[in-house]
Parts: C-alpha cells; structure tokens; sequence
C-alpha cells in the first residue's frame, strides 16, 4: 500500500474503497429496515390474528395442539414439501427437478427451498459441490474467454484506421443488449405467463437467481396447481448456466472500470504542482561554482 504524501498527493484508494464499502452495507440496512419492518410487523399481526380466528372457529383445539400443527407445517416447507395440494403433487426428485437441484448446486445459488434429507444424500452432496463447484467455475471462465475471443476477432476483422474503438464500442454495446433481452428481459415474460408471477416478480426472480444470490422467495416449477412440462426446470437450469455467465462478465467490467477510476482519481500525481516545481527550478538562477585550487 503507498504511503501518504502530500507532495505527489498519491493517496491509497484501499482504505476509502472500504469505507465505502461498510457505508453501502449500512445504507442498505437502513433502507431495507425502512422498507420491510413495518410490512413484516403487518404480517405477523395479521398471522396471530387469523390463528385466532381459527381457534374460535374450530372449538374443539387449543393452541398447542394448533401450534403443533404449525410445527408440522413448518417441517414440511423445509423438506421441500408443499403444505398445499394433496400427495399426488409431482415429486422435487424426478429428473428434471433432480437436474435443476444439480445446477443450484454447482452455481452456488442454493435457494433453499429443497435440500437433501437423508445422510447419502448429503454426503453426496458435499462431495458432489467440492468438485462441481470448480468445475462450473472453469467452464464459466472458459465461457467468458469465449465470448472475449469473438469480441477480438470482431475487432481485427476491421483494420481501417480509427476504426477499431468504434468496433469495440459497438462490440460492447452489441453484447450488452443481446445479453440483456436475452438473460434479463424476455424470461420474465417467459416465468410470468408459466408462473403466473407479475413481470416485476419475475424480473426480480431472475435478477436474484443469475447473480446466485437465491433467495429462495420465487423458484420455478413449485405451483402444485400447475402443470409444468417434464424439461421446464432442465431447460431453466441451463439459461440459468449461460446467464449466470454473461452476468459475471458484466459484474466483472464493472468491478474492474471502479477499479480504474478509483485509481485514476486517487493515485495520480498532481502534474501542475510537478510542473510547478520544475518551472522554479528553472527560473532559479545558476549559482556561481566556487573553485578550490588543490
């Protein structure tokens, strides 16, 4: 890390870039308490309110044995299991869920909605993630260079003079719009008029899951009043691989153009005080040299 001095006015950009990062974490904070509080503290009124409501409806339980059933409820969503429906619900471990589940997995989204329940299975799949998970970083990077390859050809394919930014430019601006319509703006119609969701939801869902973030609040394929095609999840997994790529570049041109800039702005040098202080030592006239005969 450089010093800081007040001549070159080189100031390392790590400790503001840090700050910065803990005041992004703590204005998140804030808003997201400003934003869900009041809606969760409504919520959850409104949840005991109705539990009561069933109670004096349904004479013949108490509240523990309501509270048991709550339990059961519970236990069930965290299985995987949905409460509603009946036991003729599609299976989360067919194929194609199965197949899905496998692409949470490599890519690190983990919703959590669906997780393995016997020890085989965790094992398996501790195991399963200690060598997919690099893999999937490996194809990602091999992807990304992929992609790299075709913008560099783009561009030596057009050698005219003071024409290569504006390849580039294109270039860039070209993969970007694709990119976005393809992995951003037309699967939320899709995951809409499947689901069911509205566009904004199903925009979230698809921002959230191709960042791998996952929260696990929407995931396709878990309406039990729906019927889904067998390949819906399989064919959602692997827009989820390519997407997840084409979000990682972006995230990484985006990480690297702050980079720059937050170099750019505090480590270059203040040229008019260095050419200040060349300028006075020009106009400084030569001293006379004293010579001491030996």
């Amino acid at each position: 890390m450089p010093l800081l001095t007040m001549h070159s006015r080189q100031i390392s950009w790590t400790p503001l870039l840090v700050l910065g990062y803990l005041f992004y974490l703590l204005l998140g904070a804030m808003v997201f308490q400003l934003l869900e509080k009041q809606a969760e503290t409504h919520f959850r009124d409104q949840f005991q309110l109705e539990k009561l409501k069933f109670l004096q409806n349904y004479t013949c339980l108490d509240r523990q044995a309501l509270e048991q059933f709550v339990q059961v409820l519970m236990e069930a969503w965290e299985k995987g299991v949905n409460p509603e429906g009946n036991s003729t619900n599609p299976s989360n471990w067919d194929f194609s869920n199965s197949f899905f589940f496998a692409g949470t997995v490599v890519t690190t989204i983990g919703y959590g909605n669906l997780s393995p329940s016997t020890v085989a299975g965790q094992i398996f799949c501790v195991f399963y993630a200690l060598f997919g998970v690099p893999l999937n970083l490996a194809f990602l990077n091999q992807l990304g260079k992929a992609l790299n390859a075709h913008l560099l050809t783009l561009e030596r394919w057009v050698q005219k003079p003071g024409r290569a930014q504006v390849v580039q430019t294109l270039a860039v601006a070209i993969f970007l719009t694709t990119g976005t319509l393809l992995f951003l703006v037309f699967p939320p119609l899709v995951f809409s008029y499947v689901e069911g969701w509205s566009y904004g939801e199903g925009f979230y869902f698809t921002f959230i899951t191709l960042s791998t973030i996952g929260f696990g609040d929407y995931v396709v394929g878990t309406n039990p009043n729906k019927h889904y095609i067998p390949v819906y999840r399989s064919l959602t997994a692997i827009w989820i691989v390519f997407g997840l790529a084409w979000l990682a570049l972006v995230f990484n041109v985006g990480a690297d153009l702050m980079e720059r800039y937050l170099q750019l702005k505090w480590h270059k040098p203040d040229l008019s005080s260095a050419e200040g202080d060349t300028n006075k030592l020009e106009d400084e006239p030569e001293q006379p040299r004293i010579h001491i005969p030996s």
